[in-house]
């Protein structure tokens, strides 16, 4: 399949109704296409977790124009085979195949340089404190520094 309309289309076919009822779930599923026009676009949201995620993301069911609930899984199960070779493959299907890079592994923690509060901000209040320079208690410290960001922004 090329594009979402031809799965609609396919849709309205075995489930009855029309294109447009499936059109916003079959596109849905085809969305990483903005980012990546190969059919590796699919490793996002062709798989198993992706016909859950459909599910929260559309509902249990659809009702299309003929008045007939059709389960998002079984329209997102339709998708996936159509583009997958009749499978229904697994999340781990597609990640195992990531080919590894350097800058996929070891992160790294950057260095808080600035003097705001980074962080837990009971360590900065609690200085202040020992500091003489608020009797605030934290919460009332806190919104305090709130107002002050945003009267100077």
């Amino acid at each position: 399949m090329a594009h979402p309309l031809h799965h609609a289309e396919s849709s309205a076919r075995k489930f009855g109704g029309v294109p447009s009822d499936y059109q916003s779930v079959h596109d849905w599923f085809d969305a990483s296409k903005e980012h990546l026009a190969l059919f590796t676009h699919r490793a996002m949201r062709h798989h198993a977790q992706g016909l859950f995620e459909a599910e929260r993301v559309f509902g249990l069911t659809l009702t299309n124009s003929a008045g007939r609930d059709i389960p998002v899984r079984w329209i997102g199960e339709q998708h996936v085979r159509e583009d997958c070779q009749g499978r229904i493959p697994s999340m781990a299907d597609w990640l195992r195949r990531i080919q590894p890079e350097p800058w996929m592994a070891n992160g790294h923690i950057e260095q808080h340089v600035s003097g705001e509060p980074c962080g837990d901000p009971r360590v900065a209040w609690a200085s202040e404190v020992a500091a003489g320079r608020t009797v605030l208690g934290l919460k009332d410290w806190i919104a305090a520094r709130a107002t002050q960001a945003t009267q100077s922004a």
